[in-house]
């Protein structure tokens, strides 16, 4: 009797033990980086990567047209290469060609300039991992960019200063040091292949994806160094023509933008009182007393910003500070204008595409109308 009990309890155990859950797989991490000339940065890029404390699965770079030889260093690093025939068509349709093939339930984007720290793809991991409901997590760039030089370091100090200020349940996306989950990337539809240069096609994705429900986490520990060297010239053109512009085209399309990141109070505020400088300054040359209202925006500028300026300060001391703030301010300005500039040939447009939607309402309408009294 008690053998048959015995043989009873371990059938028994056997039992619940088929009937538990088995764990679940551990989710591959694909990184996919794309690259157009990316010189001896690319090297670096992959060298960190390769060392990182979390190894990837697997490691794509899309070569978006390349004439440096960017594929066979990559192929150098044991990455998997996509060659993508010249002419260029940028990092959006790049990153969503090796998506197309990727492996992974999870992948990290990173651009070509960007050196990740060592324990960033675990960080990101480890967001994603522990936490089913996020789809999405970004980092940033550190406060010690490689390049030197004024405009470089404000670059790259100005970029880390705003995500780590930003709020940790982000409303966009960043593909510098960026990881999402498959299925949400799939679902999104990717990276709008409009944008033909690098620009704001992460931004406009995190829209999307926040749109239909999805979570997106801002990680402040999740860092990387970024290796590009900016000069005045090149930080016009991106900030204008592939920044500004498109985020300007953007925001009128969609209604409005994310009071986040560079788009906070302080910001919008700080654009405001930079134009009113301009205009106090130059009526000054005419009507003096303008001066002093010119001297009253600028000081509401210093204190609006006085927490970036402080952290300038910190990292690069006053000499930086007194290079750093002109420049912050004229990026407010030339921001402003070129938001209006968008805004002046956008509305027109906007108008006529209200009235003719609301034209084809209206005849939708009528039809409807006249069916029911056809029935009556």
């Amino acid at each position: 009797m008690n053998r048959a009990k015995h043989e009873t309890g371990i059938a028994n155990s056997l039992a619940a033990a088929g009937s538990s859950p088995r764990p679940k797989p551990r989710e591959k991490l694909t990184v996919i980086i794309p690259v157009h000339d990316g010189g001896e940065e690319l090297g670096r890029c992959l060298e960190a990567v390769m060392s990182s404390e979390t190894r990837p699965d697997e490691v794509i770079v899309v070569d978006d047209g390349s004439t440096d030889g960017s594929a066979e260093v990559a192929q150098r690093y044991g990455a998997q290469v996509v060659r993508l025939s010249p002419p260029p068509r940028g990092p959006a349709f790049a990153r969503n060609r090796g998506a197309e093939i990727a492996q992974g339930e999870i992948f990290f984007f990173t651009d070509s300039d960007v050196a990740l720290h060592p324990d960033t793809l675990g960080l990101a991991l480890e967001t994603l991992r522990g936490d089913a409901a996020i789809d999405a997590c970004f980092g940033s760039y550190d406060d010690t960019p490689a390049a030197k030089g004024l405009v470089s370091q404000y670059k790259n100090l100005m970029h880390h200063y705003v995500h780590q200020h930003a709020a940790e349940d982000a409303a966009t996306f960043w593909t510098g040091c960026g990881a999402i989950r498959k299925t949400a990337f799939r679902e999104a539809g990717g990276f709008g292949e409009e944008h033909k240069k690098p620009s704001i096609e992460d931004v406009e994705l995190g829209i999307r994806l926040r749109r239909q429900g999805k979570r997106i986490r801002l990680v402040k520990a999740m860092q990387a160094t970024h290796l590009k060297r900016w000069t005045f010239r090149k930080l016009l053109r991106s900030d204008i023509l592939q920044r500004a512009a498109p985020w300007s085209r953007l925001i009128l399309a969609q209604g409005g933008a994310p009071k986040d990141l560079n788009l906070n109070a302080s910001a919008r505020w700080s654009a405001a009182a930079v134009l009113l400088f301009v205009l106090t300054a130059i009526a000054g040359f005419f009507f003096p007393i303008f001066f002093l209202a010119a001297a009253g925006m600028a000081s509401v500028l210093l204190v609006l910003n006085r927490d970036l300026y402080g952290f300038f300060r910190r990292k690069r001391g006053w000499f930086f500070l007194l290079g750093a703030v002109p420049l912050h301010w004229f990026y407010f300005f030339y921001s402003t204008i070129t938001f209006g500039t968008v805004a002046a040939a956008w509305i027109p447009v906007g108008i006529l595409r209200r009235g003719v939607r609301g034209e084809r309402e209206n005849a939708t309408g009528m039809a409807k109308s006249s069916e029911v009294n056809r029935g009556g």
